[in-house]
């Protein structure tokens, strides 16, 4: 939605995937629309709800998949319900975003988070014109990144005259006159509008009314079946755990792949197949104006909580081969494990190549790799994509060498 609203030329209707007829009449599914499922009872396998025009049903299953995704967190704090407070989760949100720049003389905008999808809507609504503070209570901009890593997309961000305000305890929204007000102790920023984006929240609460077990964040604890507690009910998407492939240990990660990944499994096994979901990385990138921001696995911080002896190394290399044009720098931060040598984790950010450069870690963590086994592997080399070595491959070798071994 960020990339759809900072082109006020497209229709926000460009983001329906697949449109209700579809379903109906191409895949013969009778589809719903107008349904609030209320309750679930896991006895008699039954599903109730009302309509919009407050009408009671109650619908039968053998099998129940619940996707009921997540919510966006929003404080509980006074004024959070005023106009002009939005969030961005559902297409609901964006057609409201879209009408409200569309249709009013939008001057300054406050952005309540630091997240990725508060970085992707500074950047577009920094292409519109419009002026933009950044608040957020945690002292540290991009805390699971390495430190210098971090700095270098705050400078970024601050060249395009964005305010950065890390540390800043939010106590209120108020109105006054045409504008709003974030009020701080010691900080008060005016818009026009206020984007928050601290994150969304399992939409679990149904499951666990039906007594079903929950898991980390309150999400929905599932197999690698993608079953819950329940045989006869999976459930799968934003609303759903996970095993992690690096520490074997359930997390909870709403991404796009997982969420798709697992609906696939959910039908395979509901039609008599065994699927099974090896688990997450965590994999993601997020681009902020030049930058690209890329992650895969544990920081140093999350292999240590997670039981390993995790140790770090940041090297900065260059995007393409020594001398060609367009090569800019990038910055490379792998984690190891003192103990047995593996490959934890990588956090990556440059101007050029981090997107997909960062998948031949991810594929190292989904097979177990170590650094050393990742540092041989045979990457492709041409001087407009990439310097002989690669740049993870550099890093590689170098963590090689505060984990006490050296490349072959």
């Amino acid at each position: 939605m960020p990339y759809n609203l900072a082109a006020p030329e497209r229709d926000i209707e460009e983001l329906v995937v697949r449109r209700a007829e579809v379903f109906r009449e191409k895949q013969g599914i009778n589809l719903l629309t107008g349904h609030c499922a209320h309750t679930i009872d896991s006895g008699n396998r039954i599903v109730s709800g009302s309509t919009l025009d407050d009408k009671k049903f109650e619908l039968p299953y053998d099998r129940l998949l619940i996707a009921t995704g997540g919510n966006p967190i929003v404080p509980e704090l006074p004024g959070f319900d005023l106009p002009g407070i939005i969030t961005l989760k559902t297409l609901g949100d964006g057609r409201y975003l879209k009408t409200i720049l569309k249709t009013t003389a939008v001057k300054k905008a406050v952005l309540v988070g630091m997240g990725y999808i508060n970085l992707e809507m500074c950047e577009a609504l920094v292409s519109l014109g419009i002026d933009v503070d950044m608040v957020k209570p945690g002292p540290i901009f991009l805390p699971w990144l390495e430190p210098s890593m971090a700095q270098s997309i705050k400078e970024e961000i601050e060249s395009r005259q964005v305010g950065i305000h890390a540390g800043h305890t939010i106590e209120r929204i108020e109105k006054t006159g045409d504008r709003l007000q974030v009020i701080c102790p010691d900080l008060k920023l005016a818009g026009d509008l206020v984007i928050v984006g601290i994150g969304i929240r399992p939409n679990s609460a149904m499951a666990a009314d039906a007594g079903l077990e929950l898991s980390v964040g309150q999400s929905i604890a599932t197999d690698r079946r993608a079953c819950t507690s329940d045989g006869n009910i999976y459930a799968a998407g934003d609303c759903a755990d996970a095993y992690h492939v690096v520490s074997g240990q359930k997390t909870w990660i709403p991404l796009a792949l997982r969420a798709n990944r697992a609906g696939w499994a959910v039908a395979d096994n509901i039609c008599g197949k065994n699927a099974e979901l090896d688990g997450v990385a965590g994999t993601a990138v997020f681009k902020v104006f030049d930058f690209e921001v890329a992650r895969t696995g544990l920081t140093a911080a999350e292999a240590a909580e997670a039981g390993f002896e995790p140790v770090e190394n940041m090297i900065k290399a260059r995007s393409k081969a020594h001398g060609h044009p367009g090569s800019s720098p990038i910055q490379v931060n792998l984690v190891g494990d003192k103990k047995t040598g593996r490959l934890l984790g990588a956090q990556m950010t440059g101007k050029d190549g981090v997107a997909h450069r960062i998948n031949g870690p991810a594929v190292a963590l989904q097979c177990g790799m170590t650094v050393k086994q990742y540092s041989q592997t045979d990457l492709a080399y041409a001087p407009p994509i990439g310097p002989t070595w690669d740049p993870t491959l550099t890093a590689a070798n170098q963590l090689l060498k505060k984990l006490g071994s050296s490349p072959d």
